[in-house]
């Protein structure tokens, strides 16, 4: 017969290859806190019910922290054969304080002591998540002071466009950042409901509280439905798509690193630290670890992919399969948390050639647009200016000069409108300047977005501490 805690309707028990197969028990460690604090709650509710005795539930209390300071010390000895750390941890409270470590059970299933070990640790980890996304956002926020006044290339389709502040790019990955900050919130909002109590799909017939257990843990109420809280996993799918998103957002950064890094830019240098050398050409320094994170976003990508995968096919309510969620779920996090852990101080150390950008502005025809308005305000249709100005820009790539470098003679000869005036319309800092709308790049605007951008970062930390 079976040794196992389930084995009295087993007469075989799987080879230890099988059973190694099967088992999630050292995946799933981080756990074990949760495991123990989830146990305390309920055995705390099976005593305020009369369920357990008064005895039973204080000696399954001292027993539970027991184990907690072995697992805490690292004494505690995980087994393939205990399958998970929930059968792992019952044994050996049974082992500490003898039979009544067996009516620990009472009243609950895996399925929902699963559930909420993996709510709690959730909790935590989305709460740590936000924190370091904050530290990324600081790093951005204190590179736009300090590189408040200089003034760069924007780009659209990877080709010059208008000039911007650096200040105002810099910001540009804060907002992004922002919202996957408010999703992780979000996220949260929704996961506040306890699924402990549902058991293995019905409930029970004990007469639990379920409200005890909620309340005791920090959920607002109990979960309505007990097949849906054991056969649930949308909260996976719902991280791993927040996570996918925002790390979708630090590729993208990564990526115009990269590539404002490269010889042909010159508009940042990634610290020493956050770079590499080439093995057989010395004047190399490669942005390996901006590269890196790039990269691994196809990872990411998959976890999300192999959690819905994994999820579209299980009947109702608990399937085996359902298990992969710990594989998945973890390094989704552990990948998300890490890199966010790189990228806070690869931004912080970045220094941005205010030279290189200006010039960069400068010689792209840039304010191209600026001289198009200005026959505009003249009077000339913007269909007709739009024809000017490209004429213009074409005559200077011939001449290989800037709009800038153009005297007022040349101007005139594209059109009759063109007065002194415009060379301070086209200049890089009239450009910029002159663009005070909401959300736009003129020192002002980017002012009020960076007061806004302080407001939050107080009230994150706040929220957070």
């Amino acid at each position: 017969m079976s040794s196992k805690m389930w084995g009295g309707r087993f007469s075989e028990v799987p080879s230890k290859f099988v059973e190694e197969f099967g088992a999630v028990i050292k995946v799933e460690t981080r756990l074990c806190p949760y495991d123990i604090q989830g146990s305390m709650a309920h055995v705390t509710m099976l005593g305020e019910t009369g369920i357990l005795k008064a005895e039973d539930v204080e000696l399954i209390k001292k027993g539970l922290a027991e184990v907690g300071k072995e697992i805490e010390a690292g004494k505690f000895v995980f087994n393939a054969e205990d399958e998970d750390i929930h059968m792992a941890i019952e044994k050996r409270l049974t082992e500490i304080i003898g039979p009544a470590g067996g009516r620990l059970h009472t009243g609950r299933s895996r399925n929902d002591q699963c559930c909420v070990d993996s709510y709690l640790y959730f909790r935590d980890a989305t709460k740590e998540c936000q924190k370091l996304i904050v530290e990324i956002q600081k790093s951005l926020f204190e590179q736009a002071e300090k590189n408040f006044g200089t003034i760069m290339p924007g780009f659209t389709h990877l080709q010059v466009a208008q000039p911007v502040l650096a200040a105002h790019w810099m910001m540009a990955y804060f907002w992004m950042l922002k919202r996957d900050y408010d999703r992780l919130q979000s996220f949260l909002d929704r996961l506040v409901e306890c699924p402990l109590g549902a058991a293995a799909l019905a409930g029970t017939d004990f007469p639990i509280d379920r409200w005890s257990t909620a309340k005791q843990l920090g959920f607002k109420k109990p979960t309505e439905n007990s097949i849906d809280t054991v056969a649930d996993r949308d909260y996976c799918i719902e991280f791993a798509s927040i996570a996918a998103m925002s790390y979708m957002h630090l590729s993208r950064l990564c990526e115009e690193i990269i590539i404002f890094a490269s010889q042909e830019y010159k508009f940042v240098e990634l610290s020493d630290d956050f770079t590499t050398g080439s093995s057989i050409m010395p004047q190399k320094k490669n942005c390996d670890f901006a590269e890196l994170i790039k990269g691994r976003t196809g990872r990411m990508y998959g976890y999300l992919q192999a959690m819905l995968t994994m999820m579209k096919g299980i009947p109702l309510a608990y399937d085996k399969d359902m298990q992969e969620d710990k594989f998945l779920s973890y390094e989704t996090i552990d990948l998300w948390q890490n890199t966010m852990k790189v990228m806070a101080p690869m931004v912080r150390k970045m220094r941005i050639n205010a030279k290189r950008t200006y010039q960069a502005a400068a010689h792209g025809f840039s304010t191209a647009t600026d001289m198009a308005d200005y026959l505009v305000k003249k009077g000339m249709p913007f269909r007709d200016a739009h024809r000017v100005v490209g004429q213009t820009v074409r005559y200077c790539v011939e001449k290989d000069k800037t709009l800038e470098e153009l005297t007022l003679e040349e101007f005139k000869v594209q059109s009759d409108l063109f007065e002194e005036d415009i060379f301070e319309d086209i200049s890089l800092e009239h450009s910029v300047g002159a663009r005070k709308s909401y959300g736009g790049t003129s020192p002002e605007a980017v002012k009020v977005q960076m007061q806004n951008a302080e407001k939050f970062l107080d009230d994150a930390h706040q929220k957070l501490l």
